[in-house]
């Protein structure tokens, strides 16, 4: 069975502005794991009171600052301070991952160098939070719907990325939204990738709602990813068009018979 991870910035939002009470709703909603947005505006020992007392699971969270690394001048030390503290909030707070992104690509300069230089800045940056326990897992998105103009669109160049660096402590996040936006195929995608997949994220398609809201064919897709190895946590990163207690309920039931 998967373990399911609701956004705890989309989902939960009806316990209010607090991302310890919502991890609290997750929890009474049967959830025992939950991911976020990166720590900035949260009160962390308030939520790390609330992981604590609800036994959830933290599973990711983003790096901060948002990085535009190709972008002249480009200084990348604010995101290695970035991760410096978000490291120091992850291990508080008990969670194993940190997803970094591209930023937007450059104009005019070879796609092929600039996902080079990528993977000199994760080999840097994986170096530079050694020993740490926490895995850097790189997510590419979608530039037709959500990130135009996005360096990393394809599941492939992350792959390729992840390969550069080499590393146990770096992978790819898998988002089977975007994914699916980019008109992907899903299997060929995760063979490829195989397990340099980390992190799994979802939301249906079109619409980025709950499965169950777009035409996505979820038993399908969960089918794919068991026949993957994929074992990991998959993250519930949709914008509720419902309830958020009903919202979650299409994807609870199919995964309940993994």
């Amino acid at each position: 069975m998967f373990q399911l991870a609701p956004n705890i910035d989309l989902l939960f939002s009806e316990a209010g502005d607090s991302a310890a009470d919502r991890v609290r709703a997750a929890a009474a909603a049967g959830f025992d794991a939950v991911e976020m947005w990166g720590p900035t505006g949260k009160d962390i020992p308030a939520l790390k009171e609330a992981l604590q007392e609800t036994g959830v699971q933290l599973t990711a969270q983003l790096a901060e600052p948002r990085m535009q690394f190709m972008i002249p001048p480009k200084n990348h030390e604010p995101f290695y301070e970035g991760l410096d503290a978000g490291v120091k909030v992850a291990q508080e707070l008990g969670c194993p991952r940190i997803v970094v992104g591209s930023g937007t690509g450059f104009g005019g300069r070879k796609r092929q160098d600039q996902l080079d230089e990528l993977i000199e800045i994760f080999t840097k940056g994986v170096a530079h939070i050694e020993g740490s326990g926490i895995t850097l897992v790189l997510e590419p998105v979608n530039i037709r719907v959500d990130h135009p103009g996005a360096l990393l669109d394809r599941t492939s160049e992350a792959v390729y990325v992840a390969r550069g660096v080499d590393s146990p402590n770096f992978g790819v996040l898998y988002d089977l939204y975007h994914s699916t936006v980019e008109g992907e195929d899903v299997v060929a995608e995760l063979a490829n990738a195989g397990r340099l997949v980390k992190y799994v994220q979802i939301a249906d398609a079109p619409g980025r709602g709950e499965p169950g809201s777009g035409s996505i064919d979820w038993a399908a897709r969960l089918t794919d990813l068991q026949h993957s190895g994929y074992a990991g946590p998959v993250g519930l990163e949709y914008y509720p068009t419902i309830e958020s207690a009903k919202s979650v309920r299409r994807i609870q039931e199919l995964a309940a018979g993994r």
